[in-house]
């Protein structure tokens, strides 16, 4: 490991492949004698810096402080630790800010100082959920996301690198016990089985079931889940009566979920996902007490998120490239088919931002502001003079509702990845603000 000085910037190290960075020692080692890799001790660490002034009981102290030890003296670059420079620094914030992580505490989006609730965020991806409920008060006291450029992003805005793969169980026992709501914007892919016999068995095997596991082994106050609305209808619509089946098996009043549409909350982009809360049994709030946030106005459009200044000649198409969507489009077109490019208006409305496929080309815009339209990559044929370009990570971040002090440290198409894959922030935080005043008019929280 590097010296920089006498401080340890784990986002230098972050910029770096994690698994090609490791700190050996026997404190490193897990239950089972294995070295722990350098991603999870960052995960085990910076959650214990985040959380050790709290009330919130860690199952993983004693080996963050154990790591942390050995991480002091790589830093400082001796072979033994000095005891009496450790406790200095270990008994003061300023300290680890000076010694060891000042990154950590430079992070733009840090917890409330007086949290007002708590919360988990699983597949977190770049934390849209944790962005949306740390504006509403509440304090993230667990984080999992397997993505490791996608850790990057999270680390950098939040000071915190989650933990990884959630379906094993070394990762689910560190969570903490009495956490109030659980968040997870869950991929639902492997629903395969869901459908014959309907229950909580049936979803095992799928990412849902680790939300269902958890949620059954923790029982937090509350839930928010998110998902395409496709969800709905798959298999005919039996997959989600196992999901709502599932849920009340573990205990849950699960009002009638809603599909919400991002555009309504302050954003430009035409996003429909399904939204399902729920509230533990035993707290007594009924299905008919929680309702969702009212969808009735546009307020922003694609000319309010556009880049203040020119962008880059490189998020301009190429002329072979426009001309090869042209084409596509055609074809299509005279088969009676939609598919191809899309433009955006300035006073239009974006589609929803995916990743992969047509997740860009779907959302062109036209602007005339860069003059200098010299090509900065290897390209077929030259930049078009007609205007026609890509929108940016920091547009597709404000679609997305995230501020612009929101920090894209990765590159062009992991940000697009990020980004594309993300919850709409403003809808999130709509919803939890009534999910939270469910609880409240009750007196939980």
């Amino acid at each position: 490991m590097a010296q920089k000085q006498n401080t340890f910037s784990l986002f230098d190290f972050s910029k770096k492949r994690a698994d090609k960075i490791q700190v050996f020692g026997e404190e490193a080692l897990d239950e089972e004698g294995k070295v722990i890799p350098f991603i999870d001790q960052a995960a085990l660490v910076t959650h214990y810096l985040q959380l050790k002034e709290t009330d919130v009981n860690l199952p993983y102290s004693d080996k963050a402080e154990e790591i942390l030890k050995l991480w002091y003296e790589f830093v400082k670059g001796e072979r033994q630790l000095r005891p009496n420079d450790f406790v200095e620094v270990a008994d003061s914030a300023n300290g680890y800010q000076s010694y060891l992580f000042p990154d950590l505490y430079q992070a733009p989006f840090q917890a409330p100082s007086n949290p007002k609730f708590t919360f988990i965020d699983l597949f977190a991806g770049i934390g849209g959920f944790r962005m949306a409920f740390q504006n509403l008060g509440g304090q993230c006291v667990f984080s999992s996301e397997w993505d490791e450029q996608a850790k990057k992003t999270y680390y950098a805005n939040y000071g915190e690198v989650p933990f990884g793969d959630i379906t094993k169980e070394s990762t689910k026992n560190k969570i903490p016990k009495n956490f109030d709501i659980l968040c997870a914007g869950f991929p639902c892919q492997a629903f395969s089985l869901a459908g014959k016999k309907l229950g909580f068995a049936e979803t095992r095997g799928t990412l849902f079931f680790d939300v269902a596991e958890i949620l059954r082994r923790y029982q937090p106050k509350a839930f928010f889940l998110e998902n395409v609305k496709g969800l709905t209808i798959h298999d005919k619509g039996k997959t989600f009566k196992t999901i709502l089946n599932t849920l009340d098996e573990v205990g849950y009043v699960v009002p009638d979920p809603q599909i919400v549409n991002a555009m309504y909350f302050g954003v430009p982009q035409h996003r429909e996902r399904i939204f399902i809360v729920g509230f533990r049994k035993d707290l007594g709030i009924k299905k008919e007490e929680f309702t969702y946030p009212e969808q009735k106005e546009v307020t922003k459009h694609w000319i309010d998120v556009r880049e203040e200044k020119p962008v880059a000649a490189k998020y301009y198409l190429s002329t072979t490239y426009q001309q090869t969507l042209i084409n596509h489009k055609a074809r299509h077109a005279a088969k009676g088919n939609g598919f191809g490019y899309d433009i955006i208006p300035d006073d239009g409305i974006a589609h929803a931002i995916v990743v992969g496929g047509m997740g860009r080309e779907s959302n062109l815009v036209i602007d005339f502001r860069q003059t200098n339209l010299t090509p900065t990559t290897n390209i077929k044929g030259t930049v078009n003079t007609d205007g026609w370009r890509k929108m940016t990570p920091r547009e597709w971040a404000r679609l997305q509702g995230y501020p612009d002090t929101f920090r894209i440290v990765v590159a062009d198409a992991s940000a697009y990845k990020q980004f594309g894959n993300s919850v709409a922030v403003p809808a999130i935080q709509a919803t939890a603000e009534q999910l939270l005043k469910s609880l409240n008019d009750k007196s939980i929280l």
